[in-house]
């Protein structure tokens, strides 16, 4: 699949900003499954100091830049074009049993992988719950294949909690996610990701985008698409198995990589310190078209 995405922000504040620094995470990553295409990031007002081809801890492509002229509005418009693939199928071989590979993922088990152990322990957004242990268990009975136990929960996620954009926010805690079963993909991602690590497993978040499609009779609106979150759980000896608890599914060719780290906090679109600028609202307006 071929897409075209457009991710235009806008920040309108109630008085002038005197300087700001920003990093935002706007343009995808190059991974197997998805290359990329033209990129465009157009910032105004003109930044003073702009690095745009950096990189975080992580590896995501990020933006980094300086604002120092008085200003009202903050505009970031980013374009690119992507070609998308599935995910490659698992190996086929017996998938191991989630209890036999939690042993290779904690510090000192067998055949240990460093590259994976930021994804295993609490992070900031994602602190280590017992009622995340507690909704996670049924899923995980000792013995169960990896991939059936991940599945399984992403199903259960999908069932019992509610999406509602007005039931949270960003700084909204996961515990109150867990006990309202109530809010959006990133909320959703973060729950997934709290039940893996509750198990021992390595778990990251990823941030992008998905297609999505008009009701029948009805057009697609332009800007009414939206940033996308999912998890992917680690499997040694084969790699990052990508699922998607909002839509419970596995991430495939309509998904769109962005970004991913320990959750929201290590890839949210754009963050940074500014020097004034009262209050302010944000609009954010996203187009996810398929290229003929």
């Amino acid at each position: 699949m071929k897409y075209r995405v457009r991710h235009l922000t806008t920040y309108r504040y109630t008085e002038p900003v005197q300087l700001s620094h920003h990093a935002a995470h706007l343009r995808p990553r190059e991974v197997p499954g998805q290359q990329v295409g033209k990129v465009s990031v157009s910032i105004r007002p003109e930044p003073a100091v702009l690095h745009d081809g950096g990189q975080d801890y992580f590896g995501n492509p990020t933006t980094f830049f300086t604002i120092q002229d008085p200003h009202s509005t903050l505009q970031i418009d980013a374009c690119f074009e992507v070609e998308t693939s599935s995910q490659p199928p698992l190996p086929q071989i017996a998938v191991p049993a989630w209890d036999d590979i939690r042993l290779d993922t904690w510090p000192g088990g067998r055949g240990l992988d460093e590259s994976v152990m930021d994804f295993v322990f609490a992070s900031p957004q994602v602190p280590m719950l017992a009622e995340a242990t507690e909704y996670a268990l049924p899923s995980f009975p000792p013995g169960r294949p990896l991939t059936e136990a991940v599945m399984d929960l992403i199903g259960r996620i999908h069932e019992d909690f509610t999406f509602d954009p007005e039931a949270t926010s960003v700084g909204t805690p996961l515990l109150a996610v867990f006990e309202d079963r109530r809010g959006v993909c990133q909320d959703f991602a973060h729950v997934g990701i709290a039940c893996v690590r509750a198990m021992g497993l390595a778990a990251r978040y990823v941030s992008g985008y998905i297609r999505t499609i008009a009701p029948p009779g009805k057009e697609k609106l332009v800007g009414a698409d939206a940033s996308h979150a999912w998890l992917s759980v680690y499997q040694p000896g084969w790699g990052w198995l990508d699922v998607d608890p909002t839509n419970n599914i596995a991430a495939g060719h309509d998904h769109v990589v962005v970004a991913w780290g320990r959750d929201y906090d290590d890839v949210s679109p754009l963050r940074g310190v500014v020097l004034g600028g009262g209050d302010h609202q944000v609009h954010v307006a996203v187009d996810v078209i398929e290229m003929v």
